[in-house]
């Protein structure tokens, strides 16, 4: 369409010579803008970062002009989307409607829809979300929140019922839609007593003072926010002469107890028994667990302490919060608090305690009972873990004295598979934006939502035949996250690429360590995209930090300089230089390394045990950062992997895996 506006462009202007006073169409007089930056072979799709240029400028005339030069693009809704993104709360619904019925099952027909239903939420206007529900397809934690609100407000009683698990009892950050639909459960009849009072408890315990004023005012229990406020600054003399006769007084206790053991846990483990004294059975195990629950989360400030599994047994027997449950199993595991263990898992939610790690910590745990029968049930969680070829599968092999020296033959995309590629508007629109130097926001959006919708199809076919062309095209980072997500047919040379494979190897033994090792990390840092950025300046292949890579080129005697972090070769010598001058400095053991690598050697150092050494397993699941706890885990699972790449043999995680060692 645009190659014939250029052509119309051009006879116009011939005969505007022969006849001066003949205006041009405001569309072509538009696109002159065009023509003096373009050439017979334009392509439509290549308007797309002019028109994203004034996208925020709220000039819908000419986003309108952009959607006429686009109408032949398979990026051509974007104008359309950006005109209606730009005062969202103030469309109608059946405008975000339209969009969604005229560009079906598409990456921002669904980010639109999902966003109106969150502003319409946050301005309190439920009824006009309504009609846009249906085209909510994958919403994140927050647009889920306001699509349940709307539910919830129009009569439909499961909303509340689905995220009683997810958000009630819940009291890390979480979006202010699922704090407002936690407000809207206070007054449904789902909710007992029983449930409010955890609530209560489970807010005090967090210091969360105006969330637990209103539930305690839904509950008749008046207690006070200049109360509280006084009991904040002063914690422990409240706790001295604090009376223990009312409901009232029970909250003010557990506040107050809350208070004083994130500020000072010695004293709060020091108090809680004399607290606990003479109160409810309830109120008494509940003193406990808010030492326990606030110890456990305060791991960076406080190190690891043997008493707060002890703690958490003692308030075994009142309900347990899916993160108290958490917590203490984690707890339990630091210290070898097996039967601990056993009981936190048990305290989970149904679909919570299913999951890999707590089916694996919970085979873990059976075993230690050294019983036949708990042996064979230990020894059945593991062959059925040990089905999968990720962490915690990886984990039940080496419990089983299994490993493996290869991978299943590797499908290879058939021409029929690059056909449907070719015809897929999802990918199509993903392609098309990486042709163009688009934002990144943009081209991963479209490129997940079409491995999402095949995923949904079943159609490994489809997401291996994009990973391949992402793969010739050097685009391993999304051809990487493509090939992790098929279901029955795998290829492990796309989900595991050696891009540099002589500069990684090379400079790997040049540091002394693994080169799969190093492999693994580099997968987990930046996908093998050399101009990946972290938003603390991290940069390159291994991500290295400047402050990190100037340390680095001190020490080999170079001079430093700003775009050695670009530069591949030295971006991987630097990142394998460091890991293994900080697993020299971790007593050579690749999980501290993995650690420290990622939240700084002198925190892995911390986290060793005191007294004896720990079992590596034991010493990942108890890192109190979630980040690095799951950035060791994929490093390692990676490295196993790699070893099979790189042809070293029968790989078992237990080479990274063994015991760490106590501090000296």
């Amino acid at each position: 369409m645009l190659r014939v506006w250029i052509r119309l462009f051009k006879e116009k202007r011939l005969k505007e010579k022969r006849q001066p006073n003949l205006k041009i169409p405001a569309r072509l007089t538009m696109l002159s803008v065009f023509l003096a930056a373009s050439s017979s072979s334009f392509s439509s799709d290549e308007v797309f970062n002019d028109a994203y240029k004034v996208s925020s400028s709220g000039n819908a005339a000419l986003l309108d002009q952009y959607q006429y030069s686009m109408q032949d693009s398979t990026l051509q809704y974007y104008p359309e989307y950006w005109k209606l993104n730009a005062n969202l709360v103030l469309q109608p619904a059946a405008s975000i409607v339209a969009f969604a019925r005229k560009y079906p099952d598409s990456a921002m027909a669904e980010k639109l829809a999902a966003d109106y239903v969150e502003e319409k939420v946050k301005a309190g206007d439920f009824n006009s979300a309504v009609p846009v529900l249906p085209y909510v397809s994958n919403a994140d934690d927050a647009e889920a929140c306001a699509v349940a609100q709307v539910r919830a407000s129009t009569g439909d009683p499961l909303a509340l019922a689905e995220f009683k698990d997810k958000i009630w009892l819940k009291t890390d950050a979480q979006p202010d839609s699922c704090i407002g639909l936690a407000r809207m459960m206070l007054s449904s009849p789902l909710l007992s007593d029983q449930d409010k009072q955890q609530r209560l408890f489970s807010l005090l315990r967090a210091g969360q003072m105006g969330q637990a004023f209103a539930t305690a005012a839904n509950m008749g229990i008046p207690i006070s926010l200049t109360q509280l406020n006084q009991i904040q600054a002063s914690p422990l003399n409240y706790l001295w002469t604090a009376p223990k006769a009312t409901p009232q007084d029970y909250a003010y206790l557990i506040f107050a107890m809350g208070r004083l053991a994130d500020s000072d846990l010695n004293n709060a483990i020091s108090m809680v028994d004399r607290v606990a004294q003479g109160t409810p059975d309830q109120v008494q195990k509940y003193l406990y667990r808010t030492v326990a629950y606030v110890g456990g989360t305060t791991v960076l400030k406080n190190n690891f302490n043997p008493a707060l599994p002890q703690y958490f047994d003692k308030s075994y027997g009142y309900p347990f919060s899916p993160e108290e449950a958490e917590i203490y199993a984690r707890q339990s595991i630091r210290f070898n608090n097996w039967e601990g263990l056993i009981r936190a898992i048990d305290s989970m939610s149904v679909s919570q305690k299913q999951e890999d790690r707590w089916q694996y910590w919970l085979a873990r745990a059976t075993e230690q009972r050294n019983d036949s029968s708990s042996k064979k049930y230990a020894q059945s969680i593991y062959k059925k873990l040990a089905e999968s070829d990720d962490y915690h599968g990886l984990l039940a092999k080496t419990r089983l004295n299994e490993g493996y020296s290869q991978f299943p033959k590797n499908y290879e995309p058939s021409n029929r598979d690059f056909e449907r590629l070719a015809q897929d508007i999802n990918f199509r629109r993903a392609f098309a934006l990486k042709s163009i130097q688009a934002p990144d926001a943009y081209t991963n959006r479209e490129w997940n939502w079409a491995v999402r919708q095949a995923y949904l199809k079943k159609d490994d076919g489809l997401i291996l035949a994009a990973a391949k062309r992402a793969n010739d095209m050097g685009w391993l980072d999304r051809s990487i996250y493509a090939a992790d997500r098929t279901i029955d047919k795998h290829n492990y040379a796309l989900r595991y690429p050696t891009p540099y494979k002589n500069y990684v190897v090379n400079h790997s033994q040049s540091a002394n360590i693994d080169p799969s090792w190093a492999y693994g990390l580099m997968r987990q840092e930046s996908r093998f995209n050399t101009s990946a950025r972290s938003g603390v300046g991290a940069g390159g292949l291994m991500q290295v930090m400047p402050t990190t890579a100037q340390q680095i080129a001190r020490q080999l005697g170079e001079s430093y300089s700003s775009a050695a972090l670009t530069n591949m070769n030295t971006n991987v010598r630097y990142g394998t230089y460091y890991l293994g001058m900080i697993q020299s400095q971790l007593n050579g053991h690749p999980v501290l390394a993995t650690a420290g690598y990622n939240a700084g050697p002198n925190r892995a150092k911390r986290w060793q045990p005191a007294s004896q050494p720990l079992a590596a397993d034991q010493y990942t699941e108890s890192i109190p950062i979630l980040e690095t706890r799951d950035y060791v885990k994929h490093v390692l699972t990676n490295a196993v992997h790699y070893g099979v790449v790189l042809g070293k043999g029968p790989q078992t995680i237990s080479h990274f895996m063994y015991p760490v060692p106590q501090q000296f």
